[in-house]
């Protein structure tokens, strides 16, 4: 197995709705977003799969030399050895794959966030960097381009923490802010424990408004030159749009079940925007 099938693997085993995004690109920038992708599930795993914290700091620091030694031309492991030829035509720099990593450091640091300003930096650490260099592999034009692609990452990060609400309890994480819980009068024991109620109705609510806001902060910000160019994201999206709707409409039931789209909904969403060129969406989710 080459470095660009090891990544294509870790890719498609992930069930991500990113897969479904890439399957419309162009093979050297899917070759290149696929092996971007692989490393940051690379550095995840690290953090969701070791048993004990002193083996995933140490995995981690390991990922730093790694990317060091990719950036120095010496690429080892197999993500690296796939990611290495992108990074000049792709403006892939060493700080913001750093940065991925220090977004899952925070994930071993803490565990909960005490207001949104704390919990927006991590979300950029782990998303909003993740789509600044997505944009880059997709290609731009325009800075602002930049901007929009690390909004949309907040995006897709708080629409994630919405649906994982439950799994991430049970794994001794709550993201939702502190000062949020108490506003809407819901514990950490209530959500430890699966506990639906109109307080907890209401402080999805709230979550998903943000998350929404977000989603329009991104689609205003992206430059009219630059829309075609970002369909995958764009693609993304939909998708993770179209579950935000889906968790709503199932009454924000996160606590014991992890609601997800079909695979052939999330084809389907995917191939409209590649179709139409994403001009739709884009006005749909500004509003």
């Amino acid at each position: 197995m080459n470095p660009d099938e090891y990544c294509q693997e870790k890719a498609a085993k992930s069930g991500s709705s990113f897969y479904y995004a890439f399957l419309f690109l162009p093979p050297e920038r899917r070759r290149a977003i696929t092996a971007l992708y692989a490393f940051c599930r690379e550095v995840d795993d690290v953090v969701d799969e070791a048993k004990e914290e002193s083996v995933a700091r140490i995995k981690l620091a390991w990922w730093r030399t790694q990317v060091d030694q990719m950036f120095a031309g010496k690429p080892e492991h197999p993500v690296t050895l796939a990611l290495q030829p992108h990074l000049e035509s792709c403006g892939i720099t060493r700080e913001r794959l750093i940065a991925v990593i220090d977004g899952m450091q925070m994930d071993l640091d803490q565990s909960r966030y005490l207001d949104w300003p704390g919990l927006r930096k991590y979300c950029w650490h782990v998303a909003g960097v993740v789509g600044e260099l997505s944009a880059g592999v997709f290609g731009y034009t325009d800075p602002r381009t930049l901007e929009y692609a690390g909004k949309l990452g907040l995006a897709f990060q708080m629409t994630n923490i919405i649906r994982d609400v439950g799994d991430d309890a049970r794994r001794g994480r709550i993201y939702l802010p502190v000062d949020e819980l108490q506003q809407f009068e819901v514990k950490a024991a209530d959500i430890l424990n699966g506990v639906y109620s109109e307080r907890f109705t209401a402080l999805m609510r709230f979550q998903a408004d943000r998350a929404r806001q977000l989603y329009r902060e991104a689609m205003t910000t992206l430059p009219e030159g630059d829309r075609r160019a970002q369909r995958p994201g764009l693609m993304m999206a939909a998708i993770y749009y179209a579950l935000l709707d889906e968790i709503e409409h199932d009454n924000w039931q996160v606590l014991h079940q992890r609601i997800s789209l079909t695979p052939l909904r999330k084809l389907m969403l995917a191939w409209r925007v590649w179709v139409g060129g994403g001009r739709g969406l884009v006005r749909r989710l500004s509003l």
